[in-house]
């Protein structure tokens, strides 16, 4: 019988007997299920899951600057640049302020960030082991250089003359990189506190401004004319998701059932034309009378990197509509061969500084072991399977290809009609005669 927690239980396994510590094992499983150690719903900052992981390490690793507290201590490489950051923290400073208030100041944007540490905290999903003291340098830090380069991105008269970060090519390639990687994050939040905090009345552009006008050309050659106001942003992934999203025109696009639509070439061959599209997000693409319009998607060293990041997002985030991902499949379905590549590139939808076998093998692997509850593009694909099924834009594709496909031949075709018709009047005239 069992009289208290303190009782061994003991069980015959391969005629030995094991003992095991009841009361020990209960208090084991307790503090596994502490807050600190549970998934909590704020959370929207992620280790990025092994299987997403594997696909390309190099998209989700850090190349040169940790941000945020996951990859602080992780790779020594990454110190090199912590002398940058203080430097734009200490021009940050000096700019505001003389020595004297400037101490002020710290001591105002430390409290700033202390008051926000623990729901910062939350948005990590990973337990975060650093005191609250180290959370808030960190955040503080990293949070100044964030806003600072945003700042002197958009206002070059705040650059210093030795800046390391405007002076050396290589390094904004390096912080296009890494200021997009989802376990490289800072919580929006405190970003906002900085920089609402160190704001000057001379420069009347908000945060959410300076980030996507500093991210405006990762996707297109052309930077974004207009912002749409977003809400509720979670870190500058969650930034550049929401950006994306939120130019889209609102029509009602996904279906329950959809069937996979056949490749670029496939669809020319079909009597589809592509057209390049005019709107500021890629994932805006219309499908109507025979017209598959996509807007135009560059393809430079850091597409993969964005696009890997941004879908591991909307796997790991609680309700995230899967845009990114949705699109990445759409695509992968256009692209099967360089040929489809060349289509695409002809109608100017495509703009790669790779050869086209590595954008056919990119867009092939993009969404591999990713889930798609909803496909936001299923009833554009059926519409596009309803008019290639239909036997007239098939035959007059054919047509055209067969008859109309250089001037030439063209005018050859349309010089025997005439003659044709001529012959016919001709006939005509005589038997009336």
């Amino acid at each position: 019988m069992v009289n208290d927690l303190n009782l061994r239980l003991e069980m015959a396994v391969s005629g030995d007997s094991v003992i095991i510590n009841i009361e020990g094992l209960a208090h084991s499983i307790e503090e596994m299920m502490s807050p600190d150690s549970l998934v909590l719903p704020k959370s929207c900052i992620f280790k990025i899951p092994n299987i997403l992981y594997r696909q390309n390490e190099k998209a989700f690793i850090p190349d040169a600057f940790s941000f945020g507290p996951l990859h602080h201590d992780g790779n020594p490489n990454l110190k090199a640049v912590e002398k940058i950051k203080l430097q734009y923290l200490q021009c940050l400073i000096s700019r505001l302020h003389t020595s004297e208030i400037g101490k002020k100041m710290v001591i105002d944007l430390i409290k700033a960030i202390k008051e926000v540490e623990k729901e910062a905290r939350q948005y990590y999903a990973e337990s975060i082991e650093y005191t609250p003291e180290e959370f808030v340098k960190i955040l503080l830090i990293d949070g100044c250089f964030i806003i600072e380069l945003f700042r002197k991105d958009a206002y070059e008269e705040l650059r210093e003359k030795d800046d390391p970060i405007f002076t050396m090519s290589c390094m904004l390639q390096l912080l296009y990189h890494d200021l997009i990687l989802l376990e490289n994050q800072v919580p929006w939040i405190v970003l906002e506190r900085l920089f609402n905090m160190t704001k000057q009345q001379t420069h009347t552009e908000s945060l959410l401004q300076l980030a996507i006008q500093f991210f405006g050309t990762t996707f297109s050659a052309t930077p974004p004319t207009k912002i749409l106001p977003l809400n509720d942003i979670k870190h500058i992934v969650d930034l550049l998701r929401k950006w994306l999203v939120s130019s889209i025109k609102e029509e009602e696009n996904n279906s329950e059932y959809w069937e996979v639509m056949p490749s670029a070439t496939g669809l020319v061959e079909a009597g589809i034309k592509f057209v390049k599209a005019t709107s500021e997000s890629i994932l805006d693409v219309k499908f109507n009378d025979g017209v598959l319009e996509i807007p135009p998607l560059l393809i430079q060293e850091t597409t993969e990197t964005a696009f890997r990041n941004l879908i591991a997002f909307e796997q790991c985030y609680t309700d995230c509509e899967a845009w990114l991902t949705s699109y990445a499949l759409l695509i992968d379905n256009l692209i099967n061969t360089t040929k489809d590549v060349d289509i695409l590139c002809e109608s100017k939808i495509i703009h790669s500084w790779s050869n086209r076998k590595e954008v056919v093998q990119f867009f092939n692997k993009l969404y591999h072991n990713t889930y798609v509850k909803t496909f936001y593009y299923g009833r554009l694909c059926n519409n596009v399977n309803g008019y290639c099924n239909s036997r007239w834009p098939r035959w007059l594709a054919v047509l055209v290809r067969n008859y109309f496909n250089t001037p030439w031949a063209l005018l050859s075709t349309l010089a025997a009609i005439i003659l044709l018709i001529l012959s016919f009047l001709q006939t005509l005239y005589t038997i009336k005669c």
